[in-house]
């Protein structure tokens, strides 16, 4: 799709919205329904604008922030099986065979299974003999603007394409409008935390740009805002190492990140725990000594699918962002208006998530 950027928002086109149900998670799934995507050109030109049900009656587009996301998944566990905030120090395998894990904060914790979800830059998947992602070439400004009396947009995904610089927004609640701006940068540059920096460097990015994004900046709370760069792993056969070993496995980002260039990352991390979920519950109905070969077939399952997406991913965001003004004239007067076919764009999305048994 070309720029879904949901580190504070998730967007959920089909794979994720279908996870939900499978869930039972209606109250969620049916909220924040996106039904169009427009695409302008820097100066606010519309180029093109496409209703996904027309373009492939199959598709679903759903826009939830983050947290929402979070706090509606845990609330489906029972009271105290979440501890939020414990980031992990270290992980080795104990001398009966089981894996010790020690949090930051000095805990010790002994698994017979381990999950390791803990992000791009993974501590497990180091453990395992991963490599660290690699830049892609772009940095993201990422926020949430805040309308107390009621956000003013459509419910649309928004695009703005210009030369090695794109931005974006779509609205995720009644008052909350996610927002976001790529561009091009060498290398990831330093760190940046202070908002006021944050939101000095969106506006130059975006100065003669529609001024609907600069009053996005200027309504985001400065705890939402936030800069990273965007990287990805790529899992080549044969070279990365396998999604589990022996009984600790990898899911989302953890084991395939991948740049959002796409909007299925977070979607990708859902299809993960339904198809773990399923392997790990007749691993267990079999014994013990069938666990190993479970988390072994989940990754098996899954590669097929994550590694052409973290690919495709990537070539997408590399065209984006595109410098050339040449390039970027005949993207905007020929490549988009008369093209582009968002369904066959869309094909990747399509994942049956069949209900899972409670």
């Amino acid at each position: 799709m070309g720029g879904g950027y949901w580190m504070q928002s998730v967007l959920q086109i089909v794979s994720g919205a279908n996870f939900l149900k499978s869930k039972g998670i209606r109250s969620l799934s049916l909220a924040c329904h996106v039904n169009t995507m427009v695409v302008k050109s820097e100066d606010g030109r519309e180029l093109r604008s496409f209703k996904f049900k027309d373009e492939d009656q199959t598709q679903e587009v759903r826009a939830v922030e983050r947290r929402i996301l979070l706090e509606t998944l845990a609330n489906q566990l029972p009271p105290e099986a979440v501890q939020f905030s414990s980031k992990l120090a270290k992980i080795e395998t104990s001398e009966n065979g089981e894996t010790l894990l020690e949090l930051t904060n000095g805990t010790r914790l002994l698994a017979k299974i381990v999950v390791g979800c803990d992000g791009i830059r993974s501590t497990i998947a180091k453990w395992m003999g991963f490599s660290e992602p690699k830049y892609a070439g772009h940095c993201a400004l990422r926020g949430l603007g805040y309308y107390p009396k009621g956000q003013p947009f459509a419910p649309r995904v928004s695009y703005m394409y210009g030369r090695g610089l794109r931005a974006g927004y779509v609205p995720v609640s009644p008052t909350k409008v996610y927002w976001f701006i790529c561009y091009n940068s060498p290398s990831a540059g330093p760190k940046i935390t202070d908002p006021i920096l944050l939101k000095k460097l969106a506006k130059e990015l975006i100065k003669n740009w529609p001024p609907e994004l600069l009053k996005l900046i200027d309504l985001t709370p400065d705890e939402t805002i936030s800069k990273a760069p965007l990287v990805d792993r790529w899992l080549w056969p044969g070279i990365s190492p396998p999604a589990s070993a022996g009984k600790v496995v990898l899911v989302g980002d953890a084991w395939h990140p991948m740049t959002p260039n796409l909007g299925q990352g977070a979607c990708c991390a859902l299809e993960d725990a339904v198809i773990l979920t399923r392997k790990l519950a007749d691993g267990i109905k079999s014994g013990p000594e069938s666990i190993e070969g479970a988390l072994r077939a989940y990754g098996e399952e899954r590669w097929p699918r994550i590694f052409p997406i973290t690919i495709r991913a990537n070539l997408v965001g590399s065209l984006l962002q595109w410098d050339d003004p040449l390039v970027c004239s005949v993207r905007d007067n020929v490549v988009i208006p008369k093209l582009v076919r968002l369904g066959s764009m869309l094909e990747h999305t399509n994942f049956e998530c069949e209900p899972l048994e409670t």
